[in-house]
């Protein structure tokens, strides 16, 4: 009996375990070779109902922003900024101010200059923030290797 008990103990707990691990966002990348020596990179997030993340232009003071930042190398180079579409803007009472920020997904792009023909992949990584109406999750930061194909 006693056995049993402790058996329906760690099942419940290894349930309750896994159902405090969030993951309402979920990042895929993609990239185009737009000529001999320039790539476009593109980093998809496709966000839960009723979760978002926010523009890379959130204020100080507010959510952590989405940011990038791409791994030095001697195969390619950033061209510019990372460019996202037009977000969303709403007061967000909890921040104190009117921030930008996403729902259901968005891809973020990027220009790449490339100095090698044999490059083969744009290495970096990108942070987030996710909130729905009730709470925010701790910042995350997500390593990437975005293949750039033929």
């Amino acid at each position: 009996m006693k056995k049993l008990l402790l058996a329906v103990v760690a099942v419940l707990m290894a349930f309750g375990a896994k159902a405090q691990i969030e993951n309402p966002v979920r990042w895929s990348y993609a990239a185009k070779k737009v000529s001999a020596t320039e790539a476009v990179v593109y980093l998809k997030a496709t966000i839960d109902k009723d979760w978002h993340i926010y523009s890379q232009t959130v204020k100080d003071g507010g959510p952590v922003k989405t940011s990038f930042t791409f791994s030095p190398s001697k195969e390619y180079t950033p061209i510019g900024k990372t460019i996202e579409p037009a977000p969303i803007s709403k007061f967000e009472k909890v921040f104190g101010m009117n921030v930008g920020y996403f729902e259901n997904s968005v891809v973020f792009q990027q220009k790449v200059k490339l100095k090698s023909a044999k490059a083969a992949a744009v290495k970096g990584k990108l942070e987030y923030m996710v909130c729905n109406n009730s709470k925010c999750l701790p910042p995350e930061e997500v390593e990437f290797s975005i293949p750039l194909g033929k």
